[in-house]
């Protein structure tokens, strides 16, 4: 049985890494305007169409040296970290939640976060064509909790009302977020429920505090300059997926 677990854990690393690869295509097209099916993935420099060994997750970026075949430009780090990401996440949701709903429901998010997050910290841009599918999946997953297992549908429907109208009015107050701002933490919201979803509002501003200051000491940004909110709200939507049911009876006292 334990090697089972293992075997499956392992699939789980490999699938992600997969995954991952595909997200970069998204991440570095989207924004672009590209289509991420067609042309087949290509060197950014020289233009050259990739064969399938020049496309194998982190391993062809290691046995290449980190440069195209072809012209023997450089490639970017991100590639392969991106892809060890994605597969260290998908790893993680299945060594917490083993094989089930949830964690089919949360490699859909992390998925989501990934994509979402990589654009916005590019960009300082969130695009629609990645929000709202999310949401759409977001409340199917949420159907599919309240029919086949009983959930109380309220829960997410609430954490995405309540994520988007307190981010809403903190945009209007302030005029320091944008509507990407909104929708990234209305897909936590449908997908954590409500009680996440209000710890989230607080724990994406602390995260994001830490991040800002962190990119002014490294002199990564100037004290004024415009930081993307959308990893911060992403990587405490991540932690509130393996560590939400620890922290809601501290938050909330039961």
């Amino acid at each position: 049985m334990n090697n089972f677990g293992g075997n499956v854990s392992i699939i789980f690393f490999l699938f992600g890494l997969i995954i991952g690869s595909f997200l970069n295509v998204c991440i570095f097209r989207i924004p672009a305007g590209e289509s991420i099916a067609f042309p087949p993935s290509h060197c950014g420099t020289c233009k050259k169409q990739l064969k399938p060994i020049d496309l194998v997750p982190v391993f062809s970026y290691l046995f290449l040296g980190g440069k195209c075949r072809y012209c023997k430009s450089k490639i970017s780090i991100r590639y392969p970290l991106t892809e060890l990401l994605t597969g260290f996440l998908y790893f993680c949701v299945y060594k917490y939640y083993g094989i089930s709903f949830l964690t089919v429901k949360y490699i859909v998010l992390i998925t989501f976060l990934i994509v979402i997050s990589f654009i916005d910290y590019d960009t300082q841009d969130v695009y629609v064509v990645t929000t709202y599918p999310a949401i759409i999946l977001g409340i199917i997953f949420a159907l599919i909790e309240k029919f086949y297992f009983g959930e109380n549908i309220l829960n997410y429907f609430i954490g995405l009302l309540i994520s988007a109208l307190v981010i809403f009015l903190i945009s209007k107050l302030t005029g320091a977020m944008g509507s990407g701002d909104i929708e990234i933490h209305a897909i936590a919201g449908i997908f954590l429920g409500w009680k996440l979803a209000i710890i989230n509002i607080f724990l994406s501003f602390i995260i994001g505090g830490v991040i800002a200051v962190l990119a002014i000491l490294f002199k990564q940004k100037k004290k004024g300059d415009y930081i993307a909110f959308g990893p911060a709200i992403g990587i405490s939507t991540i932690i509130l997926i393996f560590f939400g049911n620890i922290i809601i009876p501290i938050y909330f006292g039961f």
